[in-house]
């Protein structure tokens, strides 16, 4: 019955636009989004929310807002998307520019030269014809996402006169670790609150601000660190381990004021964003867990297809983004009040050797997607760039994907901060030939666009403070260093 019902509406809505264009001859007509259509064509599955049906009715209801009619009503600083999209494409000025001087150890944060004067920038969902502009051979192409591949070796090559990610050196360098340093962040709308946790089971909380110094070493997990997070006031932290223990810091003491005991090693934690009574794990058990931060108790469970290896709430705290170690992707839906979970969407990869997701980052924003977009990065060295339907419980849509060696270690990536049409989509990872890399990902080719180069072990982990100008990246030798950044105009 309700698949007749569809049909009905989707066949309503014909002899309306044939009677318009009859009836007037400038109206143009409606383009359906081709991604429409790959959620329509869709088949549900066994395992597939019970509200299917709404969710394609849904669909054919806004199927006339196609990604051709948003980009017309699109506006910037006053310039629609062709102005913008034009501008991209312009031919660059490829004068020769000077490497910046040698200021740290190794050339640590130069631009390194680029091997050849020509680079092109793609536009990423492009519906409309592109151009070859160094053949000058018109292509005309239909695609919503590409992929690319690199080496992490890959000569950078530069965009313009100034460069988008620049650095002057190295601001500090913490090296009192004597065991790999395996996940660091700043703390939230913090600038100089960093901590870092390491396979001897230990937490360190610093400060970069002048002069850097170690504040607190929080001792109590007996293996592996395996993830941490901060409270949204910076007051606590909550980290997980392999000892199987999810802990709970009160950074003002350095005391553990919670040790929670569970039956298998836990992989990663997240707090709520919305309420922050409410702790996210994932486990090698296949689960995800939400515990009560106030009682230790767990409140819900949901169990996924493979261990839970990484994850990301969105900033409605609705949520859950999860990867597995068979390369999955999950989209969690969570009850903010009551802590409940129910799977709503699963991404599968492609590829026939399945790896361990990494990295899985939100982020609420982005100018190639014009809204929320999710990374992963897998340990075979696939970077993943999706669009996110926080309207269909987070369906993702792929955008594009980036290539790398495949790696030994389990090495994490970041979003980098700035947001810039003109300077395209960057994100950081580490590498195990010691360097950190940027990538581009609008550029389908030759998308390493920087690196810094100062440690001397495999780069595992990096982080971007909150005010955009310094970047933290850790390496298997247990040394922190602190990047600081050109200021730009």
């Amino acid at each position: 019955m309700a698949e007749e019902e569809i049909v009905n509406q989707s066949s309503s809505t014909t002899p309306k636009k044939e009677e318009n264009n009859n009836g007037d001859s400038n109206n143009k007509e409606n383009v359906v989004d081709p991604e429409l259509f790959s959620c329509l064509l869709q088949p549900p599955s066994a395992d597939s929310d019970p509200d299917y049906i709404g969710i394609r009715r849904l669909l054919l209801f806004r199927k006339a807002e196609s990604g051709i009619c948003r980009r017309l009503d699109w506006r910037c600083n006053g310039k629609g998307y062709v102005a913008y999209r034009n501008y991209i494409r312009r031919p660059r000025n490829w004068e020769l520019q000077t490497p910046s001087h040698q200021s740290t150890p190794g050339n640590s944060g130069r631009w390194l030269p680029s091997p050849s004067p020509l680079s092109l920038l793609y536009e990423v969902d492009s519906l409309s014809s592109s151009r070859d502009l160094r053949s000058g051979n018109v292509a005309s192409s239909h695609r919503t996402s590409f992929s690319s591949t690199a080496s992490d070796s890959d000569q950078p090559r530069r965009r313009g006169s100034e460069p988008a990610y620049s650095f002057v050196g190295m601001h500090c360098i913490f090296d009192q670790c004597k065991a790999a340093v395996t996940v660091l962040k700043f703390g939230h709308m913090s600038s100089d609150l960093l901590a870092y946790g390491a396979s001897d089971g230990t937490l360190t909380v610093c400060t970069v601000s002048d002069p850097p110094k170690v504040i607190k070493l929080l001792r109590g997990h007996t293996k592996d660190v395996t993830d941490f997070d901060f409270s949204s006031n910076n007051q606590y932290i909550a980290s997980s381990s392999m000892d199987k223990t999810v802990r709970v810091w009160e950074l003002s003491k350095g005391d553990c004021i919670r040790v929670i005991y569970g039956v298998s090693s836990q992989l990663c934690i997240r707090f709520h964003p919305v309420n922050n009574n409410f702790l996210s794990v994932g486990n090698s058990n296949r689960e995800i867990t939400v515990i009560n931060f106030s009682t230790g108790r767990v409140i819900n469970k949901l169990v996924v297809d493979s261990e839970v290896t990484s994850m990301d709430h969105d900033h409605t705290g609705q949520l859950i983004f999860c990867g597995d170690g068979q390369g999955c992707i999950y989209s969690v839906n969570m009850e903010s009040h009551s802590g409940v979970l129910s799977r709503s969407h699963r991404y599968r990869t492609t590829g026939k050797r399945k790896s361990p997701v990494t990295t899985v980052q939100y982020r609420s924003f982005s100018l190639l997607s014009h809204g929320p977009v999710l990374l992963t990065c897998t340990q075979d060295g696939s970077l993943s760039f999706f669009s996110v339907a926080l309207e269909v419980q987070g369906y993702l849509t792929l955008r594009c994907s980036l290539k790398l060696a495949p790696r030994v270690h389990s090495i994490r990536a970041s979003f980098c901060p700035l947001l810039s049409l003109e300077k395209g989509e960057y994100i950081v990872a580490g590498s195990e030939d010691s360097n950190v890399y940027f990538y581009d990902l609008t550029r389908p080719k030759h998308a390493c666009v920087n690196k810094l180069q100062g440690h001397r072990f495999p780069v595992v982990g990096v982080a971007w403070n909150h005010g955009e100008n310094l970047l933290a990246s850790s390496d298997l030798y247990g040394i922190v260093i602190v990047w600081k950044r050109a200021k730009t105009s």
